[in-house]
């Protein structure tokens, strides 16, 4: 894959709207990033040019954010970059948009408070009845019914290890030596 991942700092210049579509529901905002540089010269801060960005929210990130933000509320935003031209009247158009994995508020400038929503479906929260006994048997080294070394009956049953940081993909979970959870590789 080789979309470009940007990171912005800015400010929520419209409010949210949020809509259903066959894809599921998605939320869109104007974002508002201005740059701040220290004029030596003067010895004060100056703002550059604003750019703005329309952002689109996808499923639950979308429902978060129309439920979470307001306009002029500082955040941090993380996502694709998408560059789209539009030809309307014999103008060429260029917008830029970015595809949000990841939406926050801008802790710098003030305080928030995490509520944490209940799913639609409970299979996806809850967890099994013997989940936390086998996380720490993955976390101490062995797992209930595993040997940690060859027998006469021949080579040990090897067992997958415990998925315990949702972060993790399939691939980073199968680099772990057996019996042991690998460590998050990529951002988190």
């Amino acid at each position: 894959m080789n979309d470009t991942v940007v990171t912005l700092v800015g400010n929520a210049a419209t409010g949210v709207e949020y809509r259903e579509t066959a894809n599921g529901g998605v939320a869109r905002f104007r974002f508002a990033v201005t740059p701040r540089r220290w004029d030596r010269r003067n010895s004060v801060w100056a703002d550059g040019g604003t750019s703005f960005y329309t952002v689109c929210a996808w499923r639950n990130l979308g429902a978060n954010l129309t439920a979470s933000v307001n306009v002029g509320d500082p955040l941090v935003v993380h996502g694709r970059l998408r560059v789209r031209e539009e030809a309307k009247d014999g103008q060429r158009r260029t917008f830029v948009d970015i595809d949000a994995v990841s939406i926050g508020h801008d802790l710098t400038w003030g305080t928030s408070a995490f509520k944490r929503v209940a799913r639609a479906n409970p299979v996806l929260t809850e967890r099994p009845a013997d989940a936390s006994a086998a996380t720490t048997a993955a976390l101490s080294g062995g797992a209930p019914g595993v040997t940690s070394g060859a027998t006469d009956a021949g080579p040990v049953a090897t067992r997958k290890p415990v998925h315990t940081q949702p972060w993790l993909s399939e691939q980073d979970e199968s680099s772990a030596p057996a019996g042991q959870v690998a460590a998050p590789t990529g951002p988190l």
